[in-house]
C-alpha cells in the first residue's frame, strides 16, 4: 500500500492536505481515486490508514480512518558525514535513513573539497525512503557544519564512532565492549580526516575510535558500513 509522510495531526476524522506534489503522485501516477486507502505517518501520531476523500484537480483531500501502528522511538544514532561528491551524498543519505539513523549531519573538514549542497533535495532522499522502508519518522538532515565547530558543542553523553581509516578496533569489537545508548558516527571525506584533526578526535574522552576492515572504502560505502555494523551491536535488529 501507498504510504506517505504529511507532517500534519493524525486523528481519527482528521482532514489531511497533501502538497501539490503529493497529490498530482496519487492521481496522475498511481491513478487512485476517491475511496481508495493509503498509509499515512506524521514522525508523531503513528501510522494511520486513510482514504481519498476528494480528489480534486486543485489537490487532494485525505481522511484518517484507523491508527494502524503506534509510534516508535528511532535508534539513538546519527551520522556525521563529510560533503562529499553529489551521488555519493545522496547513497549515503538513502540508506542511512534505510537503516535507521535518527539525525544526519553535514560537515566540512581540513580536506573536504568545496561541493554545492542542495539540502532540499537530500530532504526529499530521506523523506522517500522513510516512505518506502516502513519507518515512522523522518531522519532531519541537517546543513553542513565545520567539524571543529560540531566538536566544540558536543554532548559528551553522545559516544562518538570514529572511523579512522588509519586504524582503530575492530568496530563490531568496540561498540560490543562500549555498549547501547545514545551514539554518533562520523565519517570523514574522500581524502581523510588531516593529521590535526585525527589528533583531536582520538584525545576526546567521549571517542571510540574505530577500523571498518583494511580496505579503505568510499565514504558512502564507509557511512552504511558503519550504520550496519552499529545496528548489529548495539541497535534496534532484534526488536
Amino acid at each position: 500500500m501507498i504510504r506517505l509522510h504529511i507532517p500534519q495531526p493524525l486523528s481519527a476524522g482528521a482532514a489531511l492536505a497533501p502538497t501539490l506534489d503529493q497529490s498530482r503522485y496519487l492521481t496522475q501516477v498511481m491513478r487512485l481515486k476517491a475511496g481508495d486507502p493509503l498509509l499515512v505517518f506524521n514522525g508523531a501520531d503513528g501510522e494511520w490508514r486513510c482514504v481519498i476523500a476528494e480528489a480534486l484537480k486543485k489537490g487532494v483531500v485525505l481522511r484518517a480512518e484507523e491508527k494502524v501502528r503506534e509510534q516508535v522511538t528511532p535508534p539513538d544514532v546519527h551520522l556525521l558525514i563529510a560533503t562529499v561528491k553529489k551521488s555519493a551524498l545522496e547513497f549515503a543519505v538513502e540508506k542511512a535513513t534505510e537503516l535507521g539513523a535518527a539525525r544526519i549531519g553535514l560537515i566540512t573538514t581540513a580536506r573536504t573539497q568545496p561541493q554545492h549542497v542542495r539540502m532540499d533535495r537530500l530532504e526529499a532522499i530521506a523523506e522517500e525512503s522513510a516512505e518506502q522502508t516502513g519507518r515512522l519518522d523522518v531522519p532531519k538532515v541537517a546543513a553542513p557544519r565545520r567539524l571543529a565547530e560540531v566538536l566544540d558543542g558536543w554532548d559528551a553523553s553522545r559516544r562518538l564512532m570514529f572511523c579512522d581509516e588509519t586504524g582503530g578496533a575492530p568496530a563490531l569489537t568496540a561498540l560490543a565492549e562500549a555498549g547501547g545508548g545514545s551514539w554518533a558516527i562520523l565519517i570523514g571525506p574522500e581524502g581523510g580526516f588531516s593529521p590535526e584533526e585525527r589528533e583531536r578526535l582520538r584525545a576526546l574522552p567521549f571517542t571510540t575510535a574505530v577500523s571498518l576492515g583494511p580496505r579503505v572504502l568510499r565514504a558512502d560505502t564507509a557511512a552504511t558500513t558503519a550504520l550496519t555494523l552499529w545496528q548489529a551491536a548495539v541497535g534496534d535488529w532484534e526488536r
